[in-house]
């Protein structure tokens, strides 16, 4: 039965690879571009390097965007703006200026004024009201140009036309007041006019939008994007000739043609395949990679997951950049992949996964051959100088010295297109500066992937080798000699792994965890027994063999419990691997109680990575060590030679991928620390 479940475990996980593979293949290759690539390089100011070029077929030379806008720009200034007029606000105002004069008293501007003076202030009022409204007054500012030609409307009928700046706006109405006030030379009632009319006159225009919208569609849509017609088989430019002018235009065009068009459906769907066939490819190399030397890392569904989706997301949002505006592909931060690949996994994966995306991503970006060099550059940079990731110092250094490798590298191959940085755009030196704040969110997605993927980073590591967490705290109170031997293990077991290149924060926290079971029953642990007292002489074999074995299970328990990740876990089961209990099995077997080995062997695993051997031995040397009295040098060095020997003799570290070099450099390191412990000196001859 177990074997059919197992069986069918490892059949799921083939057909989740497999459909997870699918999906990432079609989702890239949908956004991927639906026409071929022009096959020629060429660059502004340049020699064409190719052999002499001929039209493969007609085409249009295509207006650039700049002539376009510039006769856009011409049309709508051509066309008319209709504005419609009503005529009711002339009398309108005139009867409300009439209504002020012969009211007086109710304006205190004017009510202390003669007759005379009132008869002045009316006939300028009419007069300058008149010649306002024979101009028209705009209901609002527009953004049209002064010689912009409209059209003015009375009841939708054209009454006549003439330019914009014929038209008082609103912003320039006090000045016409008073400008007028001027030349009509009554100065002396100008407070009392531009109070009286900057309150009573309205506007009399305003736009037709409708009218306009349909005048300016139709013009512009007799625009043409093109200007002329190349033929099939003219010479477009010969080898060695520069690209400048008019040569670059037609050579855009040429190129635009290719990208945009296709000439039937067979090349369409050729195309398309031959996109297919590259990213099927391109994604299986990294799924052979992972199989072939990151075993664990293709057995584990979450982890595969995380790869494939972070690849094809970054596809997703090149994509839609590159929609918006090319010229943003560099805010991009592309160099998030290798540094959260590295956070989960280890640098030689993310180097290689951060490679073959890149050269993905090189099929939708503009001058892939630039963006590819950048970004592996930055890539290996980041990959270099990442380590540590969970100290925040390091982060910041990291995204400075992408950011610095970015410009460098831009500016470099700027001057080498340009031969100058007179027209150096300055404008990519801030997204790249964007480019790598934008990195620097690393940090919310190593925590959001954790949680999603159930893996463990480094930043969770870190948080987890804090001693003053509830669970070690718990293990300090209740086991404290447990505690201290755990701590014991982390510090042997980091240098070790520090020296042989493993992951040395894995490995300290593994082994601060790894004995947590002894919670349960801490008295029946020698490194716990403070009053002489050893429980265990009350108990049977069979029963003190059972506890001591329980303690790795109750430790699982407890972690899971805890919430603890997986990885720690693996410590705990496989920290005794297959050993077996010779005390109390050489004890039974003196005794003639004919003891089956198997019943005092841990259930292991055993050891299946570099970090959970290393601890193997740590923890093995740390607690056996205790035994001894007064060790010197000797004494030790000889006693940690023959415990990993034994386990050597034993396999238990056949299944992880560690070398007789790394083993060799764990004991002389354990060695060296463990003669620090107890204080081993050289003695020195007396003087």
């Amino acid at each position: 039965m177990e074997n059919k479940t197992n069986r069918f475990k490892i059949n799921m996980g083939k057909i989740y690879r497999l459909l997870l593979f699918i999906f990432s293949c079609a989702v890239i290759i949908y956004f991927f571009p639906k026409s071929g690539k022009f096959k020629y390089s060429f660059e502004n100011g340049r020699p064409w390097q190719s052999d002499n070029l001929y039209a493969p077929f007609d085409f249009a030379i295509q207006k650039t965007n700049k002539e376009l806008d510039e006769e856009t720009a011409k049309i709508r200034l051509s066309t008319n703006v209709f504005f419609n007029k009503d005529t009711l606000v002339l009398n309108k105002s005139l009867n409300l200026l009439y209504d002020k004069i012969n009211n007086p008293s109710s304006d205190s501007v004017i009510n202390n004024l003669s007759r005379r003076e009132l008869r002045s202030i009316r006939d300028a009022g009419v007069n300058i009201i008149s010649n306002i409204y024979s101009r028209g007054l705009l209901d609002k500012n527009y953004d049209y140009k002064s010689n912009q030609i409209v059209s003015l409307l009375i009841d939708n009928k054209q009454l006549t036309s003439g330019f914009f700046s014929d038209f008082y706006i609103p912003e320039e109405l006090l000045t016409s007041i008073n400008n007028q006030v001027i030349s009509l030379n009554i100065q002396e009632y100008k407070p009392q006019i531009v109070s009286i009319l900057f309150d009573l006159l309205e506007s009399d225009v305003s736009l037709n939008i409708d009218l306009t919208k349909n005048s300016i569609n139709e013009a512009l849509a007799n625009l043409s994007p093109n200007r002329g017609i190349i033929e099939k088989e003219t010479l477009i430019i010969s080898k060695g000739e520069i690209v400048e002018g008019e040569k670059l235009k037609i050579l855009e065009s040429l190129r635009n043609e290719y990208e945009t068009n296709s000439t039937n459906k067979l090349d369409y769907y050729l195309v398309i395949s031959s996109y297919s066939l590259l990213v099927i490819l391109s994604l299986l190399m990294i799924i052979l990679f992972i199989r072939k030397f990151r075993k664990k890392i293709y057995l584990s569904l979450n982890q595969l997951s995380l790869i494939f989706f972070n690849i094809t997301l970054l596809v997703l949002i090149t994509n839609f950049v590159i929609n918006i505006d090319s010229a943003y592909v560099f805010v991009i931060p592309i160099c998030i992949l290798p540094l959260l690949l590295k956070a989960f996994f280890d640098s030689r994966t993310a180097f290689f996964v951060h490679s073959v995306t890149v050269m993905l991503l090189g099929f939708i970006v503009p001058n892939s051959y630039e963006f590819i060099f950048l970004n592996i550059i930055a890539g290996v940079i980041t990959i270099i100088s990442s380590d540590d990731l969970y100290k925040r110092a390091n982060l910041f250094i990291t995204v400075g010295q992408i950011t610095g490798i970015y410009m460098i590298s831009y500016f470099s191959f700027f001057v080498i297109h340009e031969g100058n940085i007179d027209n150096i755009e300055l404008f990519n030196f801030i997204l790249f500066i964007i480019c790598g704040l934008l990195t620097l969110f690393v940090y919310p997605l190593i925590y959001i992937y954790e949680k999603i993927f159930n893996l463990m980073s480094d930043v969770s590591l870190l948080e987890l080798s804090d001693t003053n967490s509830p669970l070690l705290k718990d293990l300090s109170n209740k086991a404290p000699g447990t505690f201290h031997h755990s701590m014991n293990v982390a510090n042997l077991a980091e240098s070790s792994a520090n020296e042989i290149g493993a992951n040395s924060m894995l490995a300290r926290v593994g082994a601060l965890y790894h004995d947590i079971g002894k919670m349960d029953n801490p008295s029946y642990f020698t490194e716990n027994q403070v009053t002489g007292k050893n429980p265990h002489d009350s108990l049977s074999s069979k029963e003190s063999v059972s506890i001591i074995l329980n303690h790795v299970s109750k430790g699982v328990e407890i972690a899971k419990k805890n919430n603890l990740p997986n990885r720690i876990v693996d410590f705990i089961k496989t920290h005794h691997g297959t050993s077996t209990l010779h005390y109390f099995y050489d004890k039974d077997l003196k005794l003639n109680r004919n003891p089956k080995i198997n019943e005092y062997k841990y259930n292991g695993p055993k050891p299946f990575s570099k970090e959970t051997a290393l601890v193997m031995m740590c923890d093995s040397v740390e607690a056996a060590t205790k035994s001894l009295d007064n060790p010197d040098i000797e004494q030790i060095n000889s006693f940690v030679e023959t415990i990993i020997d034994k386990q050597i003799k034993n396999k238990q570290f056949e299944n992880c991928d560690i070398t007789f070099k790394d083993i060799k450099t764990i004991k002389s390191v354990i060695k060296k620390k463990l003669s620090n412990i107890y204080h081993i000196r050289v003695e020195y001859p007396e003087i």
